[in-house]
């Protein structure tokens, strides 16, 4: 039976939507919670010149670390890139542009741009150079901050324990991290899944990510997912 909900698809599939010079989000922490077919899948296509958008830049051959460690990627926004020296070597080279945020600015920054909003005001690193350079001022109340653009993406890719084919996802406990967020601000949102089941099976007290938020889910590898709509 034909697929009637049009989000469960192939990996071959959605490889379409990636390209050179794009902007990409992605969720996970150090490479947990990242989606590692989707993350494989780029790398096989070749594309470069991305601009990332996450929490960091996992290792070096560990999530999303694999395309900065290759070059693929010509900026990243991130929290940190400690865990990554291949990311570091690159800065420093003047080969890969980095624009450090705060963790928990970082993530606002993403659900602002998820909820539609422009940007937000935050005091956070106003006396640190590399968290305030270039931001524009603002004074509220008397109050100085800085004003932190929201963060969307052409394309963001999240990784989920399970989804239904409407799009509804799980998360797998630590490994939810920053994918909820990451799933509302991309204008095309794909779920790597490791579970699909039939639509009526998710507690919905359970459901972190509502389907509205996801345009495609693929199967992780080994996934068999052709009964889920059965």
């Amino acid at each position: 039976m034909e697929n009637p909900f049009g989000k469960i698809t192939a990996l071959e599939k959605v490889l379409a939507f990636f390209h050179d010079r794009m902007s990409l989000m992605f969720g996970g922490f150090g490479g947990v919670g990242s989606p590692p077919a989707l993350i494989d899948g780029i790398l096989e296509k070749g594309i470069c010149d991305i601009t990332l958008i996450g929490n960091d830049t996992g290792f070096p051959h560990i999530g999303i670390g694999k395309l900065v460690s290759q070059g693929r990627a010509k900026k990243v926004i991130a929290s940190h890139i400690g865990s990554n020296p291949v990311a570091g070597q690159l800065m420093h080279a003047g080969k890969l542009e980095v624009e450090f945020s705060p963790q928990g600015i970082l993530a606002e920054r993403i659900r602002a741009g998820g909820v539609g909003l422009p940007a937000i005001l935050s005091d956070i690193g106003m006396d640190n150079e590399l968290v305030s350079r270039n931001k524009p001022h603002f004074q509220l109340n008397g109050k100085d901050y800085l004003i932190e653009t929201a963060l969307t993406a052409e394309v963001a890719i999240v990784y989920a324990k399970k989804a239904d084919a409407f799009g509804n996802l799980i998360y797998d406990k630590s490994a939810r991290n920053t994918n909820p967020l990451v799933a509302m601000a991309g204008d095309i949102t794909i779920a790597e899944v490791e579970e699909i089941v039939p639509v009526g099976c998710l507690n919905p007290e359970e459901i972190i990510t509502p389907g509205v938020f996801v345009d495609y889910i693929i199967p992780s590898k080994g996934v068999n997912w052709k009964w889920a709509w059965e």
